[in-house]
């Protein structure tokens, strides 16, 4: 089964470093099989045996915080459900560039409580949508001052997250 990791904050503005060629080995230390990394920031595919998520999780967490003394939030999703949360982003044809268009995993679903804070919170102009596990963030004025930006999900809502922006994202579907 082939799988896509999704680090939370590496190599972000300077900080929590770590070289995606050490992190590969972390990977491969596991057993994990054809590790390949995308961009310095923390996306990395690999096959392995069919496994829960939260197994996935607990054990890459626990390698990195081993191998480069920090905890990471990981997120894991299998590698063939990146096309089908592409196709099913609600802001399709809206946004103009590939900076606009973000997507937060999530570890979990959104309570719908959640959801309703995020809706009232949104700044005009800011559109979200929630499908599954995923947040569609369509920011056509940027991130830097967005909800987004501010960090309102992990702080306000306290959730477990990481973003991608679009074209990570579409090259997630090809790893």
């Amino acid at each position: 089964m082939r799988y896509i990791a999704l680090l939370r904050g590496i190599n972000v503005g300077g900080n929590t470093m770590i070289k995606m060629v050490e992190l590969k080995k972390s990977f491969e230390s596991l057993g994990l099989e054809n590790v390949v990394s995308y961009v310095n920031s923390g996306n990395l595919a690999f096959d392995a045996k069919k496994a829960s998520e939260q197994s996935l999780v607990k054990k890459l967490e626990t390698v990195i915080e081993k191998d480069f003394g920090k905890l990471i939030p990981v997120m894991i999703r299998e590698q063939n459900t990146i096309e089908p949360i592409m196709a099913a982003n609600p802001f399709a044809g809206e946004f103009v560039s590939h900076k606009e268009m973000h997507v937060l995993f999530l570890r979990e679903e959104m309570p719908a409580e959640k959801i309703q804070q995020l809706l009232e919170a949104a700044p005009k102009g800011e559109s979200y949508a929630v499908i599954g596990r995923e947040l569609y963030c369509y920011l056509p004025m940027g991130v830097i001052d967005s909800l987004l930006g501010k960090s309102f999900i992990e702080k306000k809502l306290k959730l477990a997250v990481t973003g991608r922006n679009w074209r990570t994202v579409a090259k997630l579907a090809e790893l």
